[in-house]
């Protein structure tokens, strides 16, 4: 704990989310220290107050707590792991958060590393995407053991709205997985709602209208329906993490033998967005997809 009795937190990954999610931890009062990749993004939260490492294991050298907020399982092993990583420096008692999108099987594994070292990890992703990092209204999926969640509970709450413990490492990206299942197939729902009303001569605004207050309603109609009309693919969430996403959905399924057939049928046709050039897109870019298969040859 600082003088002030706050917990002195890192924070590694300051991209679209981790820049607000980061800036939101040091509004709350406790002394933070970042480190990314590309020095330069961490001159704003430098310039009001946060400390830059070097490395990550920079940043376990002064931190209790230490939030990742990176792409990939691979980059967050070699964070925690890798040369000048957080094992390196890590502290007794201290406490891994990782926000990122990843396999369960890598945070159950990069947890048995932590605990040999006398520190432990909370796997705890996120939806919301950019707009809940910006006004700390995330939904935040925890996995890990109790004692940890709850040390790690003060700082979630400065980034969330939403905080729920799921079970043990691994169990968070299980639910984000079952998040990201949930969006896709919903979001392809929606994609062919509106394709079909256009091809059958309803205004697909006023479809909406008609429906989004009834059992079909979802924050994909209410909010991507719209910005498909209008032309609006600029990205909340990519295609390309989507599909990463999916990705670590049929990855853990196909370890469990669970059969994900929607699941398998949307990650193809992401695939055809990015054939398309449109992997930077916002995922509802699915709806040029779903369009070109209605679209007469």
């Amino acid at each position: 704990m600082s003088s002030s009795g706050k917990l002195r937190v890192g924070f590694i990954g300051l991209g679209i989310m981790g820049q607000p999610m980061a800036g939101h931890i040091l509004a709350a009062g406790h002394p933070l220290t970042v480190f990314n990749r590309t020095r330069a993004r961490t001159a704003g939260l430098a310039e009001r107050g946060a400390t830059v490492a070097d490395s990550p294991a920079g940043v376990a050298a002064r931190a209790e707590v230490i939030v990742t907020m990176v792409t990939d399982s691979p980059d967050v092993e070699q964070v925690v792991a890798g040369a000048d990583g957080l094992l390196e420096a890590i502290r007794p008692g201290a406490v891994v958060v990782d926000m990122s999108t990843i396999a369960p099987e890598v945070e159950r594994r990069l947890d048995a590393r932590l605990r040999e070292r006398g520190a432990a990890l909370v796997d705890a992703p996120v939806s919301g995407g950019d707009v809940g990092a910006r006004n700390a209204t995330l939904a935040i999926m925890a996995g890990g053991e109790t004692a940890a969640f709850e040390k790690a509970r003060p700082i979630l709450e400065t980034m969330g709205a939403s905080i729920t413990h799921c079970g043990p490492v691994g169990s968070g990206q299980v639910a984000k997985l079952c998040n990201q299942i949930l969006v896709s197939v919903t979001l392809l729902g929606v994609c062919e709602a509106l394709a079909f009303a256009r091809a059958n001569g309803i205004d697909p605004k006023t479809m909406i209208r008609a429906v989004e207050k009834g059992a079909a309603g979802s924050w994909q109609l209410s909010n991507l329906g719209p910005r498909i009309l209008n032309g609006d693919f600029d990205p909340g969430f990519m295609v390309d993490l989507m599909q990463k996403d999916l990705r670590l959905v049929l990855e853990a399924a196909g370890l469990t033998h669970a059969a994900l057939p929607a699941s398998a049928l949307v990650q193809q046709l992401f695939a055809s967005a990015q054939a398309h050039g449109q992997g930077r897109e916002g995922t509802q870019s699915l709806a040029k997809v779903v369009d070109r298969l209605c679209r007469p040859a």
